[in-house]
C-alpha cells in the first residue's frame, strides 16, 4: 500500500549500507531522528468538511490525509509531524470528462475551491491546500487511468489523464510502442501531471521532453471544454497546447492526454565513463550532445557525487578494486562519473556507442562497459526511497534543479553549492552536497543538486533550517540565468520567484491567461502564480 505519509509502496525500503552510514556520519555527523506522527493522530485532527454533500465526493478523514500534501520537503515535514495546518474538505475520484465537468460546475455553484491532483508526487507545493474562507476540494484523476486509443498509423495514443507511468508503458509496450517518458518520479506520477507541470524524462535525448511528446487532447475548464487537436505542426498563431502545457491546473484539468509514441527499440543499453577532472566530463558532454550522437539518455555526476553514489552503493571491496583499476587509468580523487544510454536499432546503437566511447577517449575517459549502467537502471526509479532511509537515521535530503546555457554552467554550479554549504554555518552545521546534470542541450543544461543536513532537535527548527536554504538558494538560481525549474514545475514553492525569470510584463500575460478561464480563483490557487483574492 502506499505510504500516507512518504514515497511509494510502503512494503519497499532502500537500505543504505554500513558505509554509505559511516561517510555521511564523517561529512556532516551523527544524528538523531525526529519522532513521527501516527496515521490515527492526524486523523482525528481533520475537522468536519465544508462541502455540501455530492455523490462523487469523498469527506472521510483519512483520504483527505492522503490527498493533503505531496512530496516537497516541506510536505514530509507535515506529513511526519502531523502539523498540516490545513486539509482539503474532500476529495472527488472522476472516472470521465463528463463527471470533471460536473464537478467544476458543483465548485462554481457551491464556491468551493479546486486542486487537481494527479499522482501526488510534487515537490514544489502543487497540491497543497491554502487556508481559505472557502471549502477545498481535491479533484483526484486516479480512476482515469487507461489507454483510450492508438492511432497506430499517426503513432498518437490517447490516455486518462490520471494514468501513471508504468501503466503507460504497459499498455503501450502490449500495442509494440513506448512513449519514452521516464522522469525518476515515474512510479507514481500521471501522464496528465506531466503536462501540467511541463515535466523532463531521463531519456528526453532521445523521445523528447513532455512538451515533444504532447499532441493534444482536452481540458475541462470553468469556461467549458477545451479540445486540442493532433496537428504535426501549425502556423496558426500562438499555440494552444502551450497555454495547457505548464498550466498547473490554473486554467482547468485536463483529463485527456494525446501523446506521440514511438515503436519499441530493438536495442537499448546504458554504459558508465569515468574522466579524471569535471572540465574534461564537462566538455565531454558538451561536445556529445552538440555533435548530435544518437543518445538516449546523458547524466554527468560531479566529484562529490560521484564519491557520494560509489559510498553508497555497497559492496565495498569491489568498490575499492573499481577505484585502483581508475586510479592506474589516471581517474583518481577528481574523477567523475559519467552515465549514457544507447537505444534504437541494433545499427544504430552500435554506432552511437562506438562513437560515444571515441568522443570521450579524447577527454581521457576511462569506459568501465554496461555493468555500472545496469545498476544505476536497475535503481533509477527507486532513489526516492533513499529519503525514507535517511529520514529514519535522523537526516533530511532535498533537491534543487534549474538549467542554464553552457557559458553559465559553472558559475551558476558553485554558487549554489557553495550558498548551501554555507546555509546552516550559524547554526553549527555542516551540509553535504552534491551536482549532477542531468538533461542536455545543444544550448546548455540542467544542473541537479541533493544536500542533505541533519534534523535540528524538532519539527519547527528543521522547517526553518530547509526554509532558510531553500528561499536563499532559489533567489540564487533566478539572479544568476538559471530556470527557477527545469522539470518540478513551478508550484507554491517556487512562485514567489517566477516574476524574476518571466518579467513584470510575461506575469501579466500568464496572469491573463488564468484571469480568462478563472476569473473567480477557484482553481488551485497560488499555484504557478501568486493568489487572487477574490
Amino acid at each position: 500500500m502506499r505510504r500516507w505519509n512518504g514515497w511509494g509502496d510502503d512494503q519497499f525500503a532502500l537500505e543504505l549500507p554500513a558505509e554509505g552510514q559511516q561517510f555521511l556520519a564523517d561529512r556532516i555527523g551523527e544524528a538523531t531522528p525526529l519522532a513521527d506522527a501516527t496515521l490515527e493522530s492526524v486523523c482525528a485532527q481533520v475537522p468536519d468538511s465544508r462541502l455540501a454533500p455530492h455523490p462523487l465526493i469523498d469527506t472521510g478523514a483519512e483520504i483527505r490525509v492522503r490527498h493533503a500534501r505531496g512530496q516537497s520537503l516541506c510536505d514530509w515535514l507535515a506529513m511526519r509531524s502531523g502539523h498540516f495546518g490545513v486539509f482539503p474538505d474532500g476529495v472527488a475520484r472522476p472516472e470521465t470528462s463528463e463527471d470533471v465537468r460536473t464537478l467544476l460546475a458543483y465548485a462554481q455553484a457551491k464556491d468551493v475551491k479546486v486542486i487537481p491532483y494527479g499522482g501526488g508526487t510534487s515537490v514544489a507545493g502543487h497540491i497543497t491546500p491554502l487556508a481559505d474562507a472557502r471549502p477545498v476540494l481535491t479533484v483526484s484523476l486516479a480512476a482515469m487511468n487507461r489507454l483510450i486509443d492508438i492511432d497506430t498509423d499517426s503513432q498518437i495514443a490517447t490516455f486518462g489523464a490520471g494514468t501513471p507511468g508504468p501503466l503507460v508503458e504497459s499498455q503501450l509496450r502490449a500495442e509494440g510502442y513506448t512513449l519514452g517518458h521516464f522522469p525518476q518520479s515515474f512510479e507514481l506520477s500521471t501522464i496528465g501531471g506531466w503536462v501540467a507541470s511541463r515535466s523532463s524524462g531521463q531519456q528526453s535525448l532521445r523521445y523528447g521532453r513532455i512538451e515533444q511528446l504532447y499532441a493534444g487532447g482536452r481540458i475541462e475548464t470553468l469556461r467549458g471544454s477545451l479540445d486540442i487537436p493532433t496537428i504535426p505542426a501549425s502556423s496558426a498563431g500562438p499555440d494552444v497546447r502551450e497555454m495547457v502545457l505548464g498550466s498547473e491546473g490554473r486554467i482547468g484539468i485536463i483529463t485527456e492526454v494525446k501523446v506521440r509514441v514511438t515503436r519499441l527499440p530493438e536495442q537499448e543499453s546504458f554504459h558508465v565513463v569515468f574522466f579524471p577532472t569535471w572540465a574534461q566530463a564537462r566538455d565531454a558532454a558538451r561536445e556529445l550532445v552538440q555533435n548530435r550522437l544518437q543518445l538516449s539518455m546523458l547524466r554527468l555526476s560531479n566529484a562529490v557525487e560521484t564519491e557520494t553514489q560509489l559510498a553508497l552503493a555497497g559492496h565495498p571491496g569491489q568498490i575499492r578494486l573499481l577505484e585502483k583499476f581508475l586510479a592506474f587509468r589516471g581517474a583518481g580523487d577528481k574523477k567523475c562519473m559519467m552515465t549514457f544510454g544507447v537505444t534504437g536499432t541494433r545499427y544504430q546503437c552500435r554506432h552511437a556507442l562506438s562513437e560515444a566511447r571515441k568522443h570521450c577517449s579524447a577527454y581521457d575517459g576511462v569506459y568501465t562497459g554496461k555493468y555500472l549502467g545496469a545498476k544505476w537502471a536497475e535503481k533509477r526509479f527507486t532513489m526516492p526511497y533513499l529519503r525514507e532511509a535517511l529520514w529514519q537515521m535522523g537526516y533530511a535530503v532535498d533537491t534543487l534543479e534549474t538549467a542554464t546555457d553552457w557559458d553559465n554552467v559553472d558559475a551558476l554550479l558553485g554558487k549554489i553549492e557553495d550558498n548551501l554549504r554555507q546555509g546552516l554555518t550559524d547554526d553549527g552545521e555542516r551540509l553535504h552536497v552534491f551536482t549532477h546534470l542531468s538533461h542536455f542541450y545543444g544550448q546548455g543544461c540542467s544542473i541537479y543538486t541533493s544536500y542533505v543536513f541533519r534534523t535540528a532537535d524538532n519539527y519547527e527548527d528543521t522547517l526553518a533550517r530547509w526554509q532558510r536554504l531553500k528561499q536563499s538558494t532559489s533567489r540564487i538560481i533566478v539572479e544568476n540565468g538559471g530556470t527557477i525549474s527545469h522539470q518540478h514545475g513551478v508550484g507554491k514553492d517556487h512562485a514567489p520567484f517566477l516574476e524574476v525569470e518571466k518579467g513584470e510584463l510575461g506575469m501579466a500575460a500568464i496572469s491573463g491567461l488564468c484571469q480568462i478561464f478563472d476569473p473567480e480563483g477557484r482553481l488551485n490557487p497560488g499555484t504557478l502564480i501568486q493568489p487572487i483574492n477574490k
